[in-house]
């Protein structure tokens, strides 16, 4: 029988916490003694979310912090927060991931609200905790990604999708982005010799949770047709919790992961140039870059 890893004092951040695989990466994490903190956007759903998260692991070490990651000014606020009240950060989940329908909305920074929630936030989230990070002994970054970067199309130079917005195009893209920005990442911690910090990318199947809610028309329709058809949102987060939990979440840096299994990446844009092309475009946006050495 396999036995669960005892996460006693690891502190574990998770976003998009309140529903879905991000809820259960949370709680399961939390039942295995973690120390979790939920950043969710509805101060509600995230009392609700910890009481139901305390009761499951009989621990009542369940943070919340409240932000909207497609808020830049949030996610600043947010990481200062965190870092005033807890002493490091072992794990970040980069959970939290949105579709969109049409039409096209922006942030409060006028950004796509694609684009700024599912990674301009989490890239600014990320580069703002890694010093946290960087004080754990084993310190994981895991991105949700999504086999839905087959879709991406991207054009850096209409990275807002002013002149041309898809909803499913602009999803494709950011789970793209996902993906690239885990290999990035990794690239540059080895270079840096950062080797106690890893980030790997997760597909977590396609799963029955109220995510394609958000969306308009027909996709909206799709996902409930296919419903009965997709994983459970347990199975969906296992992946998610092995990375976060397992050691070889420790071992491996910059992989994209399905079902447990290193999985390979197949997309056009996906070059080293163009990842780079993106951290730089990124760092703009954000006004910050990523490593402040």
């Amino acid at each position: 029988m396999h036995r669960m890893p005892n996460l006693k004092d690891r502190i574990v951040l998770v976003t998009g916490a309140t529903s879905g695989i991000g809820e259960v990466t949370a709680r399961e994490l939390a039942k295995q003694g973690a120390h979790v903190v939920l950043l969710a956007r509805n101060a509600e759903k995230a009392e609700a979310t910890r009481r139901k998260i305390v009761a499951a692991a009989s621990h009542d070490l369940v943070g919340v912090l409240l932000c909207d990651l497609s808020d830049l000014g949030q996610v600043r606020k947010a990481a200062e927060t965190f870092k005033r009240i807890y002493p490091r950060l072992d794990v970040l989940v980069n959970n939290a991931g949105l579709l969109f329908g049409h039409p096209r909305k922006v942030s409060a920074d006028d950004y796509e609200m694609g684009v700024a929630t599912n990674h301009l936030g989490p890239f600014l989230l990320t580069s703002l905790l890694l010093d946290e990070l960087r004080k754990s002994s084993d310190g994981r970054i895991v991105n949700l990604a999504s086999e839905a970067y087959h879709f991406a199309k991207p054009d850096l130079a209409d990275f807002q999708s002013e002149r041309n917005y898809s909803p499913m195009r602009v999803y494709g893209n950011t789970k793209l982005y996902n993906i690239m920005f885990t290999q990035e990442l990794a690239r540059q911690l080895r270079a840096r010799n950062i080797q106690h910090v890893t980030v790997n990318a997760v597909h977590p199947g396609a799963v029955a949770s109220n995510f394609g809610d958000s969306s308009s028309g027909w996709l909206s329709v799709l996902t409930k047709a296919f419903r009965p058809f997709m994983l459970t949102v347990e199975q969906g987060a296992a992946t998610s919790i092995f990375l976060a939990s397992e050691p070889l979440g420790a071992e491996v840096s910059g992989g994209y992961f399905e079902k447990k299994q290193a999985k390979a990446v197949k997309h056009s844009f996906n070059t080293p140039e163009n990842a780079l092309a993106l951290w730089h475009e990124t760092e703009r946006l954000v006004q910050h870059n990523f490593f402040q050495d």
